[in-house]
């Protein structure tokens, strides 16, 4: 089976977010399935190189953007289809906004030109392949499953992933003409949306079906609350939706052999984390004869995420024996507040604002614990990379989060089943209350290690998402 999997991010290439992770693993775990996965992305600048060494192996005048081209590469043991329009992806800056931080105003043609590349790629094959699915991921291509019906003539089946319904790419009606859609489809059973153009609101209503990363998360963009406006049209789609739990490369995430740990470590023997946990002491200036629970927060630093109530909540955390180390960026008015904690609690809060893989790393193997308060998560990743390393995860029972994490109740730890800790309310109260549970917990240190090991038994893999998704692509086909 071919797959024409079409996405604005892939690791290692590029990356915002979690939807690079997915982009970048799939094809691998899929391979194995008998499944030729050829990923369309952007030609950055960062792919450029790539591009200097690839086959042209398409051409296109009239993109919604203007003219570009394909070139095919190998790199990564990914097959990479890259639209080549340096007038619309050569630029700096990030892959949607510009280095002041603002969208690019030109998004819904940059787009518009991946999508319509695609499809017109799925029309045409190439010498050697043609796709038999096409796999769009979030708003960014989110009109391809509108251009393969558009010509009303026979096209390869379509799904579309949804990794984040907040993100829905909104742009002015009166693009339309220029994007190439076809104006009578512009109604509120179509892409229409308050009187604009919906980019997701496309793919969820012309997709043959529609995917999203956790089951939880399926069924909470159904409900107002989670469906960010398009409940609706989910609603009425219900039957051709389904959720699929994300992987994560457990190569790369791997403790034993992690290149970025002070030293490595398993299950059998977890005397490994003191080693890490000393090394971030080091780089963030905290005490290293603490003696209570080091959390961590590897995030972008936004209300979403809930660490505005975490924020709130340091000074209980430290009064209560906690330390907490900070990695991110976002909000300036959170990461003012995560600087103004490690000020007011030297030696007890360290703060890293920006990014950094390597100390993401170092984070997980240190730590004895993650903290992932969102408000909501469709996903989620770095709870998975918390259970590959033994960093017990403390996470609000909404989306991933719940599919992923066994909370740490009395029956679960007898039972020696626990993993985590999860929580309902994302405030203040909840928080603190989530963090003297796990406190407590960390005291008996039998049932902590005990929690250690059930987290890094847990199979966080691809190996049975990918079969989730073969299966998904042969009954998307025989529809």
């Amino acid at each position: 089976m071919n797959v024409l999997m079409v996405t604005s991010e892939c690791a290692p290439f590029i990356k915002t977010g979690g939807l690079a992770d997915v982009a970048g693993a799939l094809p691998g775990a899929l391979a194995p399935l008998g499944i030729d996965l050829r990923t369309m992305l952007p030609a950055y600048p960062a792919l450029m190189p790539l591009v200097a060494r690839g086959t042209e192996v398409a051409s296109f005048g009239d993109l919604p953007g203007g003219p570009g081209r394909v070139v095919q590469v190998e790199a990564e043991g990914l097959t990479l289809l890259l639209l080549d329009a340096p007038q619309l992806f050569d630029r700096r800056g990030g892959p949607y906004s510009h280095e002041g931080g603002h969208d690019w105003n030109d998004n819904h043609r940059r787009f518009a030109s991946l999508a319509q590349a695609a499809a017109r790629i799925s029309f045409d094959g190439l010498a050697d392949w043609k796709p038999d699915i096409v796999h769009a991921h979030d708003w960014q291509a989110g009109l391809t499953p509108v251009y393969l019906k558009q010509p009303g003539v026979p096209a390869p089946r379509s799904v579309i992933t949804i990794h984040n319904i907040a993100f829905q790419g909104r742009f002015a009606a009166h693009e339309g003409q220029q994007l190439g859609l076809r104006w009578d489809w512009f109604t509120p059973e179509g892409f229409e949306y308050h009187g604009d153009i919906s980019f997701l609101k496309a793919g969820l209503v012309y997709a043959d079906h529609i995917t999203t990363v956790s089951p939880t998360y399926a069924r909470e963009i159904l409900t107002p609350r989670f469906g960010m406006g398009l409940e609706g049209v989910l609603s009425a789609r219900q039957s051709v939706l389904s959720g699929i739990l994300n992987g994560i490369d457990t190569d790369v995430w791997n403790p034993a052999t992690d290149p970025a740990l002070a030293r490595n470590y398993d299950a059998d023997s977890l005397a490994g984390k003191a080693a890490n946990r000393a090394e971030i002491c080091t780089r963030l200036g905290l005490d290293p004869a603490h003696k209570g629970p080091l959390f961590c927060v590897i995030s972008r630093l936004t209300e979403q995420k809930g660490l505005d109530a975490l924020a709130e909540a340091i000074p209980h955390l430290v009064a209560s024996g906690g330390q907490l180390a900070v990695l991110g960026s976002g909000a300036p008015e959170l990461e003012a507040a995560f600087r103004s904690a490690a000020e007011a609690h030297p030696g007890k809060v360290g703060c890293h604002i920006g990014y950094d893989e390597g100390f993401s790393h170092l984070l997980q193997g240190g730590s004895d614990a993650i903290l992932i308060p969102s408000r909501f998560e469709p996903c989620g990743l770095t709870q998975l990379y918390g259970l590959r390393y033994g960093t017990l995860p403390v996470v609000a029972r909404t989306g991933g989060l719940a599919d992923t994490v066994i909370d740490g109740n009395l029956a679960a730890l007898r039972a020696k089943t626990a993993t985590g800790f999860l929580f309902d309310d994302v405030g203040v109260a909840g928080v603190t209350e989530v963090l003297d549970r796990a406190i407590r917990t960390y005291a008996r240190t039998d049932d902590w290690q005990s929690m250690q090991r059930a987290a890094m038994s847990q199979e966080v893999g691809w190996d049975i998402s990918a079969r989730a998704y073969a299966d998904l692509y042969k009954e998307v086909l025989s529809e």
